[in-house]
């Protein structure tokens, strides 16, 4: 049994976007005919990961006094782990290889911790403005940057 076999009953990921396809059919003013389900699921596993990355921001900076570049660094490794899982099997439903999928991510997230976890946020936080909101800041830019990259170039 593979692994994410044993991880989800089948019909999960039908479930999963059919949720999604509801979310959007609910969209007033005409956002039904322009907002793509995927974009629905990302915002919600994303916006999930992005809990468990602030979560894990505050608990290692904060908490256990880590300098900010490393707790920005484990709290976004760790997300966008689970993200890259969740999104692969549930939103975007892909069944080609992993391997090469998962190369073509790490190069996108590579790229975007450079510039919007390295660059925005912790520029925006030596610049003065509490980590928190530098944090959010980011996000707002890398959601954009990384629902694309998912979208037409990883799981294209």
């Amino acid at each position: 049994m593979a692994a994410t076999d044993a991880l989800s009953s089948p019909g999960d990921d039908d479930r999963f976007i059919t949720a999604m396809s509801r979310v959007v059919a609910a969209l007033p003013f005409g956002l039904d005919t322009r907002v793509a389900p995927t974009f629905v699921g990302f915002a919600l596993i994303n916006g999930s990961g992005f809990v468990l990355d602030l979560s894990l921001l505050t608990l290692l900076h904060s908490g256990f006094g880590l300098p900010l570049p490393v707790a920005f660094t484990a709290g976004y490794l760790t997300s966008f782990a689970l993200s890259f899982f969740f999104n692969r099997r549930f939103n975007f439903r892909s069944h080609a290889p992993a391997g090469r999928q998962l190369a073509v991510y790490v190069v996108a997230v590579a790229i975007n911790y450079a510039a919007f976890i390295l660059g925005v946020a912790d520029a925006l936080a030596a610049a003065g403005l509490e980590y928190h909101l530098a944090r959010v800041a980011a996000a707002c830019c890398e959601g954009v940057y990384m629902y694309c990259a998912l979208r037409w170039i990883v799981f294209r």
